[in-house]
């Protein structure tokens, strides 16, 4: 087994700007050989986040497309958002599926927890995959109607092909999500 070395002191944080959704924090560190260090970490919400693979049948997938400001343009992707206060993780998928796809689903089940960017970044995001899918609507806030589209699990390369989807989370998630199911399907049945 791999020795690791003793992970680095915190000397001093501080908090270097905040805004609505995060907060920038200064770290100086200290590591195990005495080399010491700047670091600056986006502090994302405390109760986490989901994103969720909805299948409205054993083949396809929920997206939707949304605007993105950081690219400033419309792209692909799987719905998401953060955990409320109070939440759990599937009260959360759910409330989402249904704010931004008009869907609920009667099966949720976690997958796997991803992260973005962890030497820069403090979040974390649960895949959820939601199956049973039902009509059900809520308002959500997003500033305008999100399109939802459906595509087939496995023509992830084809979408990858795309301009528009590119989000890191997403297709880790449906590659998970393609994968499990393969194997899920390629075990024999014994009833």
């Amino acid at each position: 087994m791999p020795t690791f070395p003793e992970k680095p002191r915190i000397l001093s944080r501080r908090e270097v700007t905040r805004s609505r959704l995060f907060r920038v924090e200064a770290l100086e560190l200290r590591f195990s050989n005495g080399a010491e260090r700047s670091f600056e970490r986006l502090m994302g919400s405390d109760h986490g986040a989901v994103m969720i693979v909805a299948m409205p049948d054993p083949e396809h997938v929920l997206l939707i497309r949304e605007y993105a400001a950081g690219f400033d343009d419309y792209v692909l992707t799987l719905p998401k958002g953060l955990v409320d206060p109070g939440e759990d993780i599937v009260s959360a998928a759910n409330r989402e599926l249904m704010e931004e796809c008009g869907f609920g689903a009667r099966n949720i089940e976690p997958l796997v927890e991803l992260s973005l960017a962890p030497n820069y970044m403090r979040h974390r995001m649960q895949v959820m995959l939601a199956t049973d899918l039902y009509p059900q609507r809520l308002a959500g806030d997003e500033p305008e109607p999100l399109i939802v589209e459906t595509h087939a699990i496995d023509e992830l390369p084809a979408l990858l092909a795309r301009d528009d989807f590119h989000e890191a989370r997403a297709i880790a998630a449906l590659y998970i999500v393609r994968d499990r199911l393969r194997d899920e399907s390629a075990r024999p049945r014994l009833w």
